[in-house]
């Protein structure tokens, strides 16, 4: 145990003045003494220099040091238990208190080796019993002013650090800020050139559009300098029908659409719309759409809806209008026979004829131009076409007009409709003539086609090409496009009825491929038809021209006969007793049906119209051959549902109104024999 310090004296009017610290809690002194005399002492003396904290043994220093840090240790180095220089060994170890300094308070002499064990425990100085105050205090303060600073440097760069930090953290946010401003208006930039549209502003005065954003040179085919240098080039590409339209739009803020002239010569359909700004006055901002594409697809589905429109209505009367006649063709066919006419009579005859066999022809058309028409396709081959129309119309196009086949060698079959082709090329072909009323050639070629992509109105694969042409005097631009149009001519009043090239194109879609105009005024015109290659062996004689002669019947059997028209009923009745038919009638299905419970299974052939009320012939045909698996059975129709029609037994024949006596004998004769 130390020994008791020295008085310490009452005036302290000599102590130095500390400065104001800059936290809210004082600097700490830890007194450790066994001797509680002394820590009054010295912490009277030290009170005004540092907060004191008191500990009477090495082991209760030890716990302070765990709650807190310390100025400077004033350390005693005898105590019980853990002495002084233990005490400061341990306090050395920690982290948190390993730089505090530790003086040393001893009573004991000033010998090297103890002065020298106490540094090598940690000590940083000495104070030797009796205590003298002054020097006390004035050691203690400075490492209590040391610790001020120390902690003072720390705050401040603590303070520093903060607000580096939060400069740091507001540039980052700044520029986080800015790039993600810079991307929003990329991302604004890259959707408005995405999008078929421009932003652009009119100040008053100007003579066009200003483009502020969006994709102006695809839209345009001008650059935004480009109109910045000459603002005259969007009136001067205005379409002449369409200026009124601009004019108008830039004195209103409504929507407005017109016509404007891409750099590339075609014509664009924009969208114009338009809004003041506010507070300044004259001037204004706007959308620029382009709605070609729009446009182009609306009217599409327009002519699409105005086909179909009249493609039901050719269905409609196609069945009523053949039956009407079919009635004047078998009419006139039993006057030719049982009427002994003079010449004039037989001419008459034959007027009448043509004119009933036109009326077929312009139904067919009409069939075929909304793809009704029943087709049977077969592999073809052109070059047999070709042999067989070039005598056929070479007396039709006349001495002023030459027609020139170009056939590729090794031309592809195509697999069509024999027929149907031929009536294409024909009406073609009279086009063609028609449009060279001074003269002129008519060439038709031939050429195999691959296609590797398909196109819109052409899947992938192989084509025979077979274009007419024309060297007339072409077609305008303002009409080509509608020369496709059903009952749409060029040609005078009365000359034409406007379904030769809607035809050609029903019958081509319906083949599987396409049809395709080309025309410049001046330059004439080229038709080409696209039709599917045959993978398959054309037969000889496809366009073989067959003289009718009427076969021979057996005489003595029975047909029942089922149709609703009445008048077609009985001249074919007439017709087929005539040639030695026996013929019973019925006027729908149902009667037919209960003819048949009457007289059962003794007919050799039905004959029955395809759409009559309540029952079809088809379904009546089917009923029949419940009691008759191989009933004979033909089947004739003024207009039939293709799909419905296909589904037929394949021992059934159709037969189209108006057909020929010598093709219903042949029918009959075919089923009869096949049965």
């Amino acid at each position: 145990m130390n020994g008791p310090l020295a008085t310490v004296p009452v005036d302290l009017t000599s102590r130095p003045e500390t400065a104001e610290p800059l936290v809210i809690t004082r600097p700490r002194v830890l007194l450790v003494d066994d001797d509680h005399r002394n820590l009054l002492a010295l912490s009277e003396v030290l009170e005004d220099v540092a907060e004191i904290v008191t500990a009477d043994s090495g082991a209760e220093a030890l716990r302070h040091l765990l709650k807190g840090q310390f100025a400077v240790i004033l350390l005693d180095v005898l105590m019980p238990g853990l002495d002084g220089y233990e005490t400061a060994k341990l306090v050395r170890m920690r982290d948190l208190s390993r730089d505090t300094p530790i003086i040393f308070l001893t009573a004991i002499n000033k010998e090297d080796a103890h002065l020298m064990r106490g540094y090598d425990s940690g000590a940083v100085d000495f104070v030797f019993k009796p205590v003298d105050p002054i020097i006390l205090r004035s050691k203690v303060a400075v490492f209590v002013s040391l610790y001020e600073k120390t902690r003072e440097i720390e705050q401040n760069a603590r303070r520093e650090q903060i607000l580096l930090q939060e400069t740091l953290d507001a540039q980052s946010e700044r520029l986080r800020i800015n790039q993600a401003l810079r991307e929003a208006e990329e991302r604004q930039a890259l959707l408005l050139r995405a999008l078929p549209l421009a932003v652009f502003q009119i100040v008053g005065g100007a003579e066009g559009p200003s483009f502020i954003a969006g994709d102006v040179e695809s839209l345009t085919g001008f650059g935004s300098p480009e109109f910045a240098a000459n603002p005259s080039i969007w009136e001067q590409r205005l379409h002449p029908e369409d200026g009124a339209v601009w004019a108008a739009s830039a004195a209103a803020a409504t929507p407005a659409e017109y016509r404007w002239q891409h750099r590339d010569g075609a014509y664009r359909v924009f969208v114009d719309q338009r809004v003041p700004v506010s507070g300044r006055e004259g001037t204004w901002v706007g959308t620029l759409r382009d709605v070609t594409e729009q446009r182009r697809l609306q009217d599409q589905l327009l002519q699409s809806q105005k086909l179909d429109a009249i493609g039901k209505l050719t269905g409609g009367i196609a069945h009523d209008f053949n039956n009407l006649l079919a009635s004047v063709l078998s009419g006139i066919g039993l006057l030719e026979r049982r009427s002994d006419l003079d010449e004039r009579g037989q001419k008459i005859l034959g007027m009448m004829r043509h004119a009933a066999q036109q009326g077929t022809n312009l139904v067919n058309r009409m069939l075929t131009f909304s793809r009704r028409q029943h087709l049977q396709p077969e592999v073809v081959r052109v070059a047999e076409a070709a042999r067989s129309l070039d005598g056929m119309l070479g007396p039709v196009l006349g001495g002023l007009v030459t027609l020139r086949w170009e056939l590729e060698e090794e031309l592809w079959p195509a697999f069509v409709d024999s027929s149907e082709l031929e009536l294409a090329l024909m009406n073609l072909v009279i086009n063609a003539r028609d449009a060279m009323p001074s003269g002129g050639t008519v060439t038709v070629s031939a050429t195999n086609r691959h296609l590797a992509d398909g196109e819109d109105d052409l899947a992938q694969g192989d084509y025979v090409l077979i274009a007419v042409s024309d060297t007339g005097a072409g077609i305008p631009p303002e009409l080509l496009q509608r020369v496709l149009e059903p009952f749409f001519t060029t040609k005078d009043p009365g000359k034409g009825t406007g379904l030769g090239l809607s035809s050609v194109l029903g019958f081509a879609q319906q083949s599987g491929g396409s049809l395709r105009v080309y025309s410049e005024p001046g330059s004439g015109t080229v038709v080409e038809i696209w039709l599917p290659r045959s993978l398959g062996d054309a037969q000889q004689g496809t366009f073989a021209l067959v003289r009718e002669i009427e076969p021979t019947v057996t005489a003595g059997q029975t047909i029942l006969l089922v149709d609703d028209a009445v008048g077609l009923r009985d001249l074919t009745r007439m017709h087929l007793a005539e040639v030695g038919y026996d013929v019973v009638c019925a006027a729908s299905g149902t009667e037919a049906l209960e003819i048949i419970n009457q007289k059962g299974t003794s007919f050799d052939v039905i004959i029955t119209d395809y759409a009559m009320p309540n029952m079809s012939g088809l379904d009546l045909i089917k009923s029949a051959r419940t009691l008759k698996s191989d009933w004979p059975a033909v089947i004739i129709s003024g207009f039939a549902d293709v799909e419905d029609i296909a589904k037929r037994p394949e021992n059934v024949p159709l037969l189209t109104k108006p057909f020929t006596r010598t093709a219903l004998l042949q029918a009959l004769r075919n089923v009869v024999a096949s049965k």
